[in-house]
């Protein structure tokens, strides 16, 4: 009887103890309540203070001591310290299935201003090269009123004009001076904007927000190329995932059709119209975008059902790029139909070009784009493990976007880029599967929030230093813009621009007007001359110098760092030509500042003519 009661009494122990446990029990409940309240007090209070401390960390940087890692060794750790706890209180605020989708929106609006608005409150300057070079193309837009003559290189401009001419417009009808405030906002403004279309896409294939949510806080953690500057490929990514959206949400699958819902296969005639205004808008913009669309929506037809919504989408978007070729890009056309077809033979090589040769770079700079690639195949590894783990992404259309770009990636090299713009372009439906592996809870959230928080902090690692990394060389001093400024304020037209690299804000300024020269992209012999004795190395380039039409030689501290960071020169190079330079007849100083010197050569003995 003894051992009975004991047995008795433990039983109905473990009971009561369970039903207070129990989430249905009173007791069971309060708790489950206080944790959660917890939870989602802890989440609401960690967004403050990580924004908190990541402006506290940006009032001391110190520029200047960026070298192989840029940014990555001069932020502080408070900067570090709240990147970390955002990542805390997202993560949190997905394991509560009541967060309000603004909370959601306040994680990622942040995460995009760390990321993207940090280099623009830090520098005092307008960062990329290229964003320059943009802007310098609007001006040149303005003053020519449209077609900008004598362009050279640059005449692919003029035969995708869209985006320049938008944004001359725009200046225009607000009576702007220049697009340079415009461009210098443009990373952190693109990307916040870029959101919707991207939500609207992931809401076409589920209504689970937090899936929604993280796939756009993925997207943002893995997004390191760097294709969010004052550019057309920006411009034209944006209006591309818009198109992606709307057709995915006309699918026969898509999830924004509610119950008791009419579904149709045929297009609302005002939804197919702005269908194919945005197509034209990105045919007329950019040259690359439009062939990735058509395969995206090429592969979206794949599946039968899709047929009627995606053919008509399709066939708009094949007449508009047909035309938009044969008219007003063919000459650029004409003129690379021969490379266009052989890179067709050259699968292979159109792959690696992208791939940086990384035997005379830096060693950090090594670093940095090992940590690129690996970022870029942990993306494509985790979206195929989300494949096979999760059936329910199969019929979303999401894997067949993944896979798009990869025709017009084994097609063409795009100058050695079209590996980085296929990632771009993969990225969005990618991060999307990603999101349905990791954030997919059901049990125990706590336990799944420990396991993923480290690996997305790995991502938002790989993120920055792809981000970041290269900085030393993406950032301008006030002194080196004065200098480019100088010589696009002082330099007759038909001079001659001679830089070592790219990186020199301002260089293309008046580019109808003048010749530029950029020694880093010489043939190997012409680079080896230069190196040997760097009067000899510029003579084939400057050789036609006269006091009407001189030559300006621009060396900076960016480009000594790039020069040092891609190793396509020695990294003494700027410094052997300042110094050779400084003693030679004919080369005369008329601008130096701490991080630049300007050196015009006018061909004939003689003092400083103006």
């Amino acid at each position: 009887m003894g051992k009975l009661q004991t047995l008795t009494n433990g039983r109905m122990a473990a009971i009561t103890s369970a039903v207070r446990r129990w989430p249905g029990s009173a007791a069971g409940d309060r708790r489950d309540s206080n944790r959660i309240t917890v939870r989602q007090w802890t989440a609401r209070c960690l967004l403050p203070v990580a924004l908190a401390l990541w402006l506290l960390s940006l009032r001391h940087v110190h520029l200047g001591g960026m070298r192989d890692y840029g940014l990555l060794q001069v932020l502080p750790v408070l900067f570090w310290v709240g990147l970390g706890l955002l990542t805390v209180g997202f993560c949190l605020a997905l394991t509560d299935r009541r967060t309000a989708s603004w909370w959601f929106a306040g994680y990622v609006l942040a995460l995009i201003a760390v990321i993207h608005a940090t280099p623009t409150l830090l520098y005092p300057t307008l960062r990329y090269s290229w964003a320059w070079k943009h802007v310098a193309v609007v001006d040149a837009v303005i003053r020519n009123g449209g077609e900008v003559p004598h362009a050279e290189k640059l005449d692919i401009y003029n035969q995708w004009p869209g985006f320049f001419d938008l944004n001359a417009f725009f200046l225009q009808a607000t009576g702007l001076d220049s697009a340079l405030g415009i461009a210098t906002w443009t990373p952190p403004v693109f990307n916040a904007v870029l959101l919707a279309p991207l939500l609207l896409l992931y809401r076409t294939v589920t209504r689970d927000r937090r899936l929604i949510w993280g796939g756009a806080w993925i997207y943002y953690s893995c997004s390191w190329v760097g294709q969010d500057y004052f550019a057309p490929q920006a411009f034209a990514l944006l209006l591309f995932v818009t198109v992606i959206a709307l057709v995915m949400g006309q699918l026969p699958t898509s999830v924004l059709y509610r119950p008791g819902d009419i579904r149709t296969d045929r297009w609302p005639v005002g939804r197919f119209v702005l269908v194919v205004l945005l197509e034209f808008v990105i045919i007329s913009a950019h040259p690359l975008t439009p062939l990735m669309l058509l395969s995206a929506l090429v592969v979206l037809a794949i599946p039968r059902r899709n047929r009627r919504v995606v053919l008509p989408a399709l066939g708009s978007a094949v007449l508009l790029t047909a035309v938009w070729d044969v008219t007003v890009a063919r000459p650029y056309i004409s003129e690379n139909l021969h490379d266009f077809l052989g890179s067709l033979l050259q699968p292979d090589s159109n792959v690696a070009s992208g791939l940086a040769a990384l035997g005379a770079a830096a060693p950090g700079h090594v670093v940095v784009s090992w940590v690129d690639r690996g970022l870029s195949a942990t993306v494509f590894l985790l979206a195929a493990i989300a494949f096979l783990a999760r059936p329910w992404v199969r019929r979303t259309g999401l894997p067949w976007l993944v896979l798009a770009p990869l025709p017009v990636l084994t097609a063409n090299a795009y100058g050695g880029e079209m590996i980085f713009r296929a990632y771009l372009f993969a990225l969005p439906p990618a991060a999307f599967l990603i999101a349905a592996l990791l954030f997919k809870w059901g049990k125990r959230p706590r336990l799944r929030t420990l396991a993923v928080f480290p690996l997305l902090l790995a991502l938002l690692g790989g993120l920055v230093f792809g981000y970041y990394g290269k900085e030393a060389a993406d950032y301008f001093t006030k002194g080196e813009v004065a200098a480019g400024r100088f010589v696009a304020a002082t330099a007759p037209p038909g001079s001659t621009i001679v830089s070592l690299t790219s990186a020199v804000p301002g260089l293309y300024l008046r580019y109808d007007e003048n010749l530029r020269v950029q020694l880093d992209q010489q043939d190997i012999q012409d680079r080896r001359r230069l190196v040997r004795d760097p009067v000899e190395g510029l003579e084939p380039f400057i050789q036609g110098a006269t006091p009407a039409r001189p030559a300006y030689i621009i060396l900076s501290r960016a480009q000594a760092a790039d020069t040092y960071l891609r190793g396509v020169l020695p990294a003494d190079t700027m410094r052997r030509m300042d110094s050779t330079l400084s003693k030679t007849w004919g080369y005369i100083p008329v601008y130096r500042s701490k991080d630049a010197v300007v050196y015009r050569y006018q061909g004939v003995k003689g003092g400083d003519v103006s």
